[in-house]
C-alpha cells in the first residue's frame, strides 16, 4: 500500500510541472500573438499617417521631373567638368555668389596645396579673368 501512495505521489509530482508548463506555453502563445498584433495595428496606423505625404511627394516629383531632366542635360556636362577639376569637395569653402551673379569657389586656408593634373596645364595659355 506504500508503494501504491508513493508511486501515486511521483507521477503527481511529475504531472503538475508538465501542466504548468503547457499552461504557460499557451499563454506565451496567446501574449505572441497579441504582441503581433498590436504591431499590425501599429504599423497600419504609421501607413495611415503616411500616405497623405507620400501621395504629396509623388505628386511634388511629378511637378519637378521636367526640371530635374533640364539640369541634368544642361548642366550635368558642366558639374562633371567641375567635379573632376577639384581634387576634394572638403578643401573648398560655400560657395559666394557675387553681385553680378558670379559664382566663386574658394580654397580653404588650411587645405594642402592643390596640383593641378598634366593636361590641365598649358603652359604660355591665356588666362580669362
Amino acid at each position: 500500500m506504500k508503494q501504491i501512495i508513493a508511486a501515486t505521489f511521483v507521477l503527481t509530482l511529475v504531472a503538475m510541472p508538465l501542466a504548468a508548463q503547457e499552461d504557460q506555453d499557451l499563454d506565451m502563445q496567446e501574449g505572441f500573438s497579441l504582441m503581433e498584433e498590436g504591431a499590425k495595428l501599429l504599423f497600419r496606423g504609421f501607413m495611415d499617417e503616411m500616405e497623405p505625404a507620400l501621395e504629396g511627394f509623388a505628386d511634388m516629383a511629378q511637378e519637378l521631373e521636367p526640371a530635374l531632366e533640364m539640369i541634368a542635360t544642361e548642366m550635368g556636362p558642366a558639374l562633371m567638368a567641375l567635379m573632376s577639376r577639384l581634387d576634394d569637395v572638403r578643401h573648398y569653402e560655400a560657395p559666394e555668389i557675387l553681385s553680378n551673379g558670379d559664382i566663386i569657389i574658394r580654397r580653404s586656408p588650411d587645405a594642402p596645396p592643390y596640383e593641378a593634373e598634366a593636361d590641365e596645364i598649358n603652359e604660355g595659355a591665356e588666362i580669362e579673368l
